[in-house]
């Protein structure tokens, strides 16, 4: 018997509930999106146009590099321009920690490993508490501390959680609870079996992210598997996709990972098939363009571009609007409805004029409720 894949994912464990700005996070809430810029944050005008970007296709958290004071400083101008929370990514100096919450930053993430030791991560988290804001602990396999390191004679599994767990106790031993953690690795299968051994021993909400993962197809092919395998375990609060790439790119694929595991419904579905000596239209071209336009339709829609007769019709029609080639045309569907035939050349334009009248339905459907 066909095992449906929401049965599968085991229910989420039970953690503490913290909040980066508005944005609730851990408990019964939907796992959050979220991804980091990778512009000069003291470009102030090009970190709010690329976190516009970004908050088009889904990110409802966006987290900016704090390499200097002046960085630090820019937070401040450029929450005025965004609707979605902000982290500072604070390394090394922990008085960047202290101008960035001072600027307005809604969480910060430290690494206590490179933070300079417990005195100065103590300064940090008076500032946090001071301003009630949130923070999040993040151990990477790359910046252990060094007698951890030594112990376990690398970034294993149990030395990742040990620094978690160690770097957690100095900080609600401060008197700070508002924590989510991560510790991340590159390595697929570290990663994997370090969230699952620091979830038995924590109940703070998990960040989940495979670190340096890659540029487009290795970094999402080993997010995705990891990711996946966390969060069909039940674990898991907040996700980053680390791609070498375009930010949006990375919300995109999150968004897939939830999509594919029935855990959360964000823009349209896309169907395409991988196309075989059958195909008489240029489909590669005119998927690539579905997808591109559909990355700012919030609704979850479901879009079939097919390449032939075999499969083609039946897949179109199963789509809330689809298509599927022939030799020089297409015909395109709502549901089970065929709606007309047209030319190749014309097919693009027809078909997305046809998605275009869906959304406005769903769209005047929000505003009716």
């Amino acid at each position: 018997m066909e095992q449906n894949i929401s049965d599968i994912v085991r229910a989420r464990r039970t953690t503490r509930v913290i909040r980066v700005g508005d944005v609730a996070i851990g408990g019964d809430y939907p796992i959050v999106v979220q991804s980091m810029t990778n512009t000069d944050t003291r470009d102030i005008p090009g970190t709010v146009a690329q976190i516009h970007r970004l908050q088009e296709v889904g990110c409802e958290i966006i987290r900016v590099a704090v390499p200097d004071t002046a960085s630090a400083q820019a937070i401040s101008e450029i929450k005025k321009s965004i609707s979605i929370p902000i982290i500072a990514d604070i390394h090394f100096d922990w008085r960047l920690a202290v101008v960035s919450i001072e600027a307005g930053a809604d969480c910060i993430r430290i690494n206590p490993g490179n933070i300079g030791g417990w005195r100065n991560l103590a300064r940090v988290v008076e500032k946090v508490k001071e301003y009630g804001v949130s923070m999040r602990v993040g151990v990477n396999a790359g910046s252990l501390e060094k007698d951890i390191r030594k112990k376990f004679g690398g970034p294993i599994p149990q030395a990742l959680v040990e620094s978690a767990l160690r770097n957690i106790g100095l900080v609600v031993d401060m008197g700070c609870e508002s924590i989510k953690i991560s510790i991340k690795s590159s390595d697929v299968l570290n990663t994997v079996d370090a969230y699952r051994q620091l979830s038995r021993e924590t109940d703070f909400p998990l960040h989940l992210g495979v670190t340096e993962a890659g540029g487009l197809i290795p970094g999402t092919v080993k997010s995705s598997v990891a990711l996946a395998v966390l969060i069909m375990d039940g674990i898991g609060d907040t996700m980053r996709v680390s791609l070498t790439r375009d930010p949006v790119e990375e919300v995109r694929v999150a968004y897939e990972i939830l999509r594919a595991l029935k855990i959360r419904q964000r823009g349209p579905e896309i169907i395409s098939c991988p196309t075989c000596g059958r195909c008489e239209i240029d489909l590669f071209s005119l998927a690539s363009e579905v997808e591109r336009r559909a990355q700012r339709i919030p609704y979850p829609l479901k879009l079939a571009v097919m390449g032939c007769i075999v499969n083609g019709p039946g897949e179109a029609r199963e789509a809330d609007i689809g298509l599927a080639g022939g030799k020089g045309v297409g015909l395109i569907f709502k549901g089970d409805r065929l709606l007309k035939k047209v030319p190749e050349q014309e097919l693009l334009e027809t078909f997305w004029a046809e998605v275009e009248r869906l959304v406005e339905i769903e769209r005047q459907k929000v505003e009716d409720k």
